[in-house]
């Protein structure tokens, strides 16, 4: 939810001014209002909780920043505090701690400005647990694909309302990949030297083949979801989840080869669920800008000295489950052509490493190696073969590093 809350702090700066605008395309920021934006999420895992807290942002500014200095803390109805402490960019619970079934939780900010803000009190939702998370081969709107759903079930039928995040990670492997890499040496120039009948040399650029020093054949991107996910099963006979949490093209370079996904279920409450789903339809296409303009719209954080400011966000004490699978390309599409590459243009480059007119083009290879633009893929004398640094090098694009959940 970390990419999320930025779209947070901009979609309210929006919907501050355009209450107050009349004429939707002439955009002005003469009427923007500060907000405090709050992100508070506590689980029934036993973690360094955290807690986000920044500011609203405008159009112009690159993001939102982070509310610094602040005193963050949990209560419950037992008389139990959990302090949270600044780092980076979030609040971490300064001792790791669960949400407990039964109790109420109440989420307190003082800012370093001194203004005071609470939210409702909040219990632990029920603890329904995933059962199972597939990937099957189908077509969603004529797209073949990999569909990804979760499958739950409540038999006492109180879960109903459900929000959904993921972490996606996929192998990569460089199609067009050689053990060895160029390099551009500088050598500098000798002197002349008449004693011993020697010429002397210019400075040059030598092209060095060595072995590579790094993986960078096979590579492992990861990327969180950033948009908001939600299902209910209120209109169910039974609270019984099967959800298409995530759908990939089969034409997406990512499951080429092997993917991986960890998918998370909050069971949520229906304010919660009720603010994350107006929140979603508001930030979806042509909410914000269009002849469909809402008004603010308040989640369960107050102000304790002036009730009727401004404040963005929800704090919400929510059980989650969680679960990660594996799979290859052939299992789900056995025998067919592989997706396009990353790097759609990965044709062969040909170069003659020497000074004239071309053939040679010595002046172009020297500038591709030492521009990274281009990666060795083989040589013959002067000739050279080589291919834009996607193809040849993943790490130019994604990482090498191995990560300690992954199996083959």
């Amino acid at each position: 939810m970390k990419n999320f809350i930025y779209k947070i702090s901009l979609l309210f700066f929006l919907v501050l001014v355009a209450s107050s605008c009349t004429e939707q395309y002439v955009f002005q920021n003469n009427d923007f209002e500060s907000a405090l934006v709050v992100e508070g999420t506590i689980t029934n895992e036993v973690k360094n909780q955290t807690i986000r807290l920044s500011q609203v942002y405008q159009l112009e500014e690159s993001g939102p920043k982070m509310e610094k200095g602040a005193n963050v803390f949990i209560s419950d109805d037992q008389g139990n505090e959990y302090q949270f402490e600044e780092k980076d960019t979030i609040y971490v619970s300064v001792t790791p701690f669960k949400a407990e079934p039964g109790r109420k939780y109440q989420l307190k900010i003082r800012t370093s400005a001194g203004k005071n803000y609470t939210s409702d009190e909040q219990i632990l939702t029920t603890e329904t647990k995933i059962d199972n998370v597939t990937a099957i081969a189908t077509s969603v709107n004529g797209q073949r694909g990999a569909q990804i759903n979760v499958k739950s079930y409540d038999p006492s039928n109180t879960s109903k309302y459900y929000r959904y995040e993921y972490v996606e990670t996929y192998k990569i492997e460089a199609p067009l990949w050689s053990p060895f890499e160029t390099n551009i040496v500088n050598v500098p120039a000798v002197p002349a030297n008449p004693a011993e009948d020697f010429p002397g040399s210019p400075a040059r650029e030598d092209i060095v083949i060595s072995l590579r020093k790094k993986e960078t054949r096979t590579c492992f991107s990861t990327k969180k979801s950033n948009e908001i996910i939600l299902n209910s099963t209120n209109n169910l006979s039974e609270d019984r989840v099967n959800f298409p949490v995530r759908f990939i093209s089969n034409q997406n370079y990512i499951i080429t080869y092997r993917y991986s996904i960890f998918v998370k279920q909050y069971v949520q409450n229906l304010a919660a669920y009720t603010y994350y789903e107006t929140l979603k339809n508001l930030s979806s296409s042509g909410g914000i800008l269009s002849p469909k303009q809402p008004g603010f719209f308040y989640g369960n954080i107050k102000s304790v000295e002036n009730p009727s400011e401004k404040v963005i966000g929800f704090f919400e004490v929510s059980s989650v489950s969680s679960e990660r699978i594996f799979f290859n390309y052939a299992d789900l599409f056995p025998r067919e052509p592989l997706p396009p590459y990353y790097e759609s243009d990965c044709a062969v480059r040909e170069f003659r490493d020497c000074i004239g007119d071309p053939p040679c083009s010595g002046a172009q290879l020297r500038s591709g190696i030492s521009s990274r633009y281009l990666v060795y893929l083989s040589s013959a004398g002067l000739d050279y073969s080589m291919v834009k640094a996607p193809c040849g090098d993943c790490t130019t694009f994604s990482s090498n590093i191995v990560p300690p959940f992954w199996v083959e």
